[in-house]
């Protein structure tokens, strides 16, 4: 590769990625992660599309609707809580790299491994809390919507709870990745 098709960050030593599982297991997490990426895709596109109702109300019609603010804010905490584990295990949130390039592969997994346990122990703390939020709204109504507040509040239980299952997932597969090395990854690419 010569300097001329080099990307932006190419030149950057980026952390070992998590080599995913195959067999079952591996298809069941593919299957998650599509699932989970249509969702939140589908949110962003609904995002969009509200957004544009309320732009044309304003501009070609006597009066604009009052819910798509709130549609659209519904929406944007949905899709940020149903993408959150897809960042997770694709190691796209925002953290501080100093010493990891020092790091052997093994070393690198493991300092992954580490990371999703954190994320992982304090959203499983976290659960609870966000279950015990969600019941805060079970006697509410959105303003406009008239939508149950619950299903809301509930957006806080599916984040921490995607990411208790992404970090989970990683681990799994990080362990895995340890234990094989890193010759029998390279075997597959």
């Amino acid at each position: 590769m010569n300097e001329s098709d080099m990307q932006p960050g190419d030149s950057l030593h980026v952390i070992a990625e998590i080599p995913p599982l195959g067999g079952a297991f591996g298809r069941l997490v593919t299957w998650l992660d599509r699932l989970f990426g249509v969702l939140a895709s589908l949110a962003l596109l609904g995002i969009a599309a509200v957004v544009l109702l309320q732009i044309f109300a304003r501009l070609a019609l006597p009066s604009s609707p009052a819910w798509t603010e709130e549609l659209s804010r519904y929406l944007f905490i949905y899709m940020v809580a149903l993408s959150s584990g897809l960042v997770l295990r694709r190691n796209r949130h925002v953290n501080v790299e100093l010493f990891h390039q020092f790091l052997p592969w093994r070393g690198q997994l493991a300092y992954r491994a580490l990371i999703c346990l954190l994320v992982g122990g304090f959203a499983l703390l976290m659960v609870p809390y966000a279950m015990q939020y969600a019941q805060i709204g079970a006697f509410q109504t959105s303003p406009t919507l008239k939508v149950p507040m619950i299903y809301i509040f509930f957006s806080t239980a599916v984040l921490f709870g995607l990411n208790v299952l992404y970090a989970a997932l990683s681990l799994i597969e990080a362990a895995v990745a340890i234990v094989r090395g890193p010759s029998s990854y390279q075997e597959r690419v």
